[in-house]
């Protein structure tokens, strides 16, 4: 395992690499780096998120999954270490249960809106698409663990569902899509 900082401003990247955690240097626009980068965006906005109101449960939730996008990166970091563990997705899976379980069916799309808590797990679910997406495209080129590729599936999940939660705290809903084809059922419906 490679070097922890000891300082920040260590002027080694000036030449447009960066270190990994296995001590090798790969420029900072690599695939690798790209993906280390979205993980690390999405891990800021679950910490931005942390800062509203929500259920104690949920709060711990996501404390834990900011500890397991840290694992991830770690992975991300150190080619041919594994640190994110099949348990992490199974708390995911869990959770994705008990919270759907607790929410009534969608009737249509919901839009990225409610209260500022709903929204910022929202902006949550879209970066962690993001960061899914820029491990798939990172495993075109070099040989990756399925783990980090399913925990990001499966945590934009449950942000969505996290998000629908969220709208609900002090009794609100969800934001739905005025689509035409509700508008015209609901009309038909009052004939």
């Amino acid at each position: 395992m490679g070097n922890r900082l000891t300082q920040i401003a260590t002027r080694t990247g000036d030449d447009g690499t960066t270190g990994l955690g296995d001590n090798t240097r790969v420029p900072k626009d690599h695939l690798r780096v790209h993906a280390l980068g979205e993980v690390d965006e999405l891990n800021s906005h679950v910490g931005l998120l942390l800062c509203e109101p929500m259920p104690e449960p949920v709060r711990e939730l996501l404390v834990d999954v900011q500890h397991q996008l840290f694992n991830l990166g770690g992975e991300l970091s150190m080619p041919g270490h594994t640190l994110l563990k099949d348990e992490a997705l199974l708390q995911l899976d869990n959770a994705l249960a008990e919270h759907n379980a607790a929410l009534p069916r969608l009737a249509e799309f919901i839009l990225p809106a409610g209260t500022r808590g709903a929204a910022q797990a929202h902006v949550c679910r879209t970066v962690a698409r993001r960061a899914e997406r820029a491990l798939v495209a990172l495993g075109h080129e070099a040989e990756l663990n399925d783990a980090p590729r399913r925990y990001l599936n499966r945590l934009s999940d449950l942000l969505f569902v996290l998000a629908r939660v969220l709208n609900r705290v002090d009794g609100g809903d969800d934001v739905y899509w005025k689509s035409e084809r509700m508008a015209r059922a609901a009309a038909a419906g009052d004939a």
